[in-house]
């Protein structure tokens, strides 16, 4: 146990220094990342010849699944803002939903798209459409956007077929419909109280958010058509839905069909295609020689770098508090508490996540603790998954890369961050948790 309580100080020091040095210290937040990796995986007693293994090996993992897909979505949302389809798609959504609605409008968006999209990837397609709203009718970026973003966010941790659900449901022999049938129950209740209800306490904080998504007014004539707006900047969307569906539609299909679909499926091989149908839609749809949209791309290349490395930095430190054991042993601990299995799942992944900052590797390690508990219990396991997914939520911080990436691309300060981000993923996930023990009463 005083082993147990020394991780735990070691990791709340390292976190609190880490906040230090960004806020305090005014260092760029890669280096200060890199610093407190290296520091916590010593204190936390990694072998020295495995500190920077493991670090390298966080920034490489994390940015391995991410770095595609951010920087082919920043060459995306660039063409968009520079051609005036954001604007085009802005003055649409607009004149549907009124000004007073746009929030709602978005938030719906952001759940249909979440389902099939992995959270970076929705993140990044959306974010242009978000700040084509904001500059174009002068509305606060956070009260806009948070809603979108909790509605991915509770797609992601809630709804198979995402990496973590899905998962959990194979690990807890959970029936697949049943769960996505009881998490989108829950779901809704949660998006709105995180996202409408809450946004309006936040309504005053002041955000700039990156000058990559910026559009230049443009007169209407100059705009593309509002088919080819929405069909270029959703294009993504589409390609990724369609392929999630390709398996179902041919369950019979050979070995290599499968092969096929699961290769269209990637999320770089989709934007791929995608940026490269933008070239041509709006790009040489608007008179540039594909040169001029050559040099959009590298422009977009430069203003997403820092935050690329400021990810790589969390990856760095998430897989040092992983490979040190500390989320094992803050799991293992709380198996003798007695309490319901639900709530106990709930905050064993809440714990980890915090420790870790990794909703997936929460979700994944809370389940290997937990499953043993469901089988005495009698505890529903799609229930079970939900409770689990919620917890793994719980309050994003400095050691999430979601957190880095919000704060970047709203270019927020890291104060503002933790009351808009951070407080957003703790209501979705208490939400989470109140939802799935009423239905444990109701079913």
């Amino acid at each position: 146990m005083i082993l147990l309580i020394m991780s735990i100080l070691i990791v709340i020091i390292c976190l609190l220094l880490l906040v230090l040095l960004v806020t305090w210290g005014k260092w760029n937040a890669f280096l200060a990342f890199l610093l407190v990796s290296v520091l916590a995986g010593i204190l936390l007693g990694l072998p020295l010849n495995k500190v920077v293994a493991s670090v390298q090996k966080g920034m490489g993992d994390t940015l391995g699944g991410l770095v595609g897909i951010i920087v082919l979505g920043a060459m995306l949302g660039k063409l968009v803002a520079e051609t005036g389809a954001a604007q085009r798609i802005a003055s649409v959504l607009m004149r549907g939903f009124g000004a007073k609605n746009v929030q709602w409008a978005l938030m719906l968006t952001g759940f249909i798209i979440g389902i099939p999209l992995f959270y970076g990837v929705g993140f990044v397609l959306m974010v242009p459409l978000i700040f084509s709203v904001v500059y174009q009718y002068k509305l606060p970026a956070v009260y806009v956007g948070l809603p979108m973003l909790a509605a991915l966010s509770v797609t992601h941790g809630f709804l198979p077929p995402h990496p973590s659900p899905a998962a959990l449901v194979g690990q807890f022999n959970a029936d697949m419909g049943i769960t996505l049938l009881y998490g989108i129950v829950i779901a809704i209740p949660a998006i709105l109280l995180a996202g409408p209800v809450f946004t309006r306490f936040v309504k005053h904080i002041h955000s700039e958010p990156l000058e990559v998504f910026r559009p230049k007014p443009m007169p209407v004539e100059q705009m593309p058509g509002t088919g080819t707006s929405f069909f270029t900047a959703l294009l993504p969307v589409f390609l990724l839905m369609l392929t999630t569906a390709l398996p179902y539609i041919f369950p019979d299909g050979s070995p290599a069909l499968k092969n096929v679909f699961s290769f269209m499926g990637e999320p770089v091989i989709v934007m791929l295609c995608s940026i490269m149908v933008a070239g041509i839609s709006l790009g040489k749809g608007s008179g540039r020689s594909m040169k001029q949209v050559m040099a959009l791309y590298g422009d977009a290349v430069k203003d997403v770098g820092m935050i690329l490395l400021i990810i790589a930095g969390a990856g760095a430190l998430k897989q040092v508090l992983e490979e040190s054991g500390v989320s094992n042993e803050i799991a293992a601990a709380l198996q003798t508490w007695d309490m319901p299995p639900l709530l106990l799942g709930w905050l064993i992944a809440a714990l980890i996540r915090v420790c870790v900052g990794s909703a997936t590797i929460a979700g994944l390690t809370t389940a290997g603790i937990i499953a043993p508990l469901m089988v005495q219990a009698n505890v529903n396991p799609s229930l079970m998954v939900l409770s689990v997914g919620a917890g793994s939520l719980m309050f994003s911080h400095v050691n999430d890369s979601g957190f880095w990436m919000f704060k970047e691309y709203f270019n927020l300060s890291v104060k503002d961050t933790l009351k808009t981000w951070s407080v957003m993923e703790t209501i979705v996930s208490i939400a989470g948790l109140l939802g799935v023990l009423l239905l444990n009463q109701l079913i």
